[in-house]
């Protein structure tokens, strides 16, 4: 006869099964906290660079604004791939008419190369600033190679596993401001009583924030992603349903990445604002001039932190930018896709990410600098991002996709104040970059 296990033993195995609340949450980090820390890739560094070197602490009230906004957004993205069980494309090609999907394509299919080959050049430039005796080239030219091996060679799991160390990488950016100690009580004031000036230069530093927080590339990815670890747990054999326990995981899971993300675009800020403002260094258009400017003016400590960071990031952003290029072409086109399959299960999946690194990589060689890169990204996504707000709204209310699972009310709210921001960013971006 079995011995019955006693109270210790079953303790035990119960504390075994049940992980802490802490251990738990973190757990279930994953898709949300990824596209929240690759929002912060070096071209969005160089864009709140800009934004503190420009008008020191005056635009820091924007982490507040963007932070429902994306989580709001990324939240609906994130829903629409859980309940469909596809991403935002195969909904779009599923649901809606052809035109509009191939014009999104359009748009951002460009958008997403230039951001990838603006991230490059960033990352090699300061890899060139930490070792003078590595050409700038060659270092582009080795992170390439070893994200496409990494990409490759790796089933998601493991990419994802990665992705979640590279977070850590941001962290660096809350440890600078400290160690040059600003002006607490005026931080304070920034934050909370937003500053605006109607002029031409602040107005599309506004613009661009928006454009950077809100990228039309992260709703794919969101999406996707959701799908993803859906297939990796049934393929582990769990049980899948969508209820409001896997809601509140994933609504968790979106709102710890976007504020996350919010939270290094402060800092950036600030640092920016602290340093390059007050020293009066406000023209800072490429990353390696802003940490450059930082070495003298904050110290060795600061300006390797920065550059660190940028190359951290774009280890981070770029598989996502890659990755959301490659879901959008495979679901579109319908053939084999997944992170988790290997190179002769999905070939034609990989060869996107493949091409679409290497382009960016060649963007230098052509002459492309980063900075009309990143102008260029600004104006598709601007021209983007509306239109598939408004899509991805009217798939959150429409219950012959969601059936339950529709917008809330405050989800609409935040939705619609989103669509109008970004509408009137779009436009004064045009009119910015054409008229003015």
């Amino acid at each position: 006869m079995a011995s019955t296990p006693n109270l210790a033993q079953k303790t035990k195995s119960a504390r075994k099964e049940k992980p802490s609340g802490l251990r738990r949450l973190l757990k279930n980090l994953g898709p949300g906290l990824i596209t929240g820390a690759s929002d912060d890739d070096p071209s969005g560094i160089i864009t709140y660079t800009q934004a503190g070197s420009q008008f020191g602490l005056a635009t820091l009230w924007t982490a507040l604004i963007t932070f429902p906004l994306m989580a709001a957004m990324q939240g609906m993205a994130a829903r629409i791939g859980l309940v469909t069980s596809q991403g935002l494309t195969g909904t779009l090609r599923t649901h809606y008419p052809k035109w509009l999907l191939f014009f999104v394509l359009l748009f951002c299919f460009p958008a997403v190369i230039l951001n990838i080959g603006a991230d490059i050049q960033g990352m090699g430039a300061v890899t060139n600033l930490l070792f003078p005796a590595i050409p700038a080239f060659a270092a582009s030219i080795f992170f390439t190679a070893l994200l496409l091996v990494i990409i490759i060679r790796y089933p998601y799991q493991k990419v994802a596993g990665i992705l979640k160390w590279l977070c850590i990488g941001l962290l660096l950016y809350l440890i600078v401001p400290f160690l040059v100690h600003p002006h607490w009580p005026q931080v304070a004031r920034s934050t909370f009583i937003p500053t605006l000036h109607w002029n031409k230069d602040f107005l599309s530093i506004l613009v661009a924030i928006l454009g950077t927080t809100i990228s039309p590339y992260l709703f794919f990815w969101q999406a996707t992603m959701e799908v993803e670890d859906q297939q990796h747990k049934r393929a582990r054999k769990r049980r899948i349903f969508v209820d409001k326990k896997a809601l509140d995981n994933m609504r968790s899971d979106v709102n710890i990445g976007m504020f996350f993300s919010n939270l290094v675009m402060f800092f950036v800020i600030l640092t920016a604002g602290t340093v390059l403002f007050a020293a009066g260094k406000n023209k800072v258009d490429t990353i390696e001039q802003a940490a450059q400017a930082l070495k003298p003016l904050a110290g060795n400590a600061s300006y390797v932190l920065f550059a660190v960071g940028v190359i951290g990031t774009g280890l981070l952003a770029i598989p996502v930018l890659a990755g959301s290029l490659s879901y959008m072409l495979a679901e579109t086109l319908q053939f084999s896709m997944g992170l988790d399959k290997k190179f002769n299960e999905a070939r034609r999946f990989y060869t996107v990410i493949i091409v679409s690194l290497v382009a960016g990589l060649c963007m230098q060689f052509f002459g492309l600098s980063p900075v009309k890169a990143l102008l260029y990204t600004a104006i598709l996504y601007g021209l983007t991002s509306p239109i598939l707000i408004a899509v991805i709204l009217h798939i959150g209310n429409n219950k012959k996709i969601m059936g339950e699972h529709t917008n809330t009310r405050f989800s609409n709210i935040l939705g619609f104040l989103t669509l109008i921001l970004m509408t009137v960013s779009a436009v004064a971006l045009l009119y910015f970059s054409f008229f003015s």
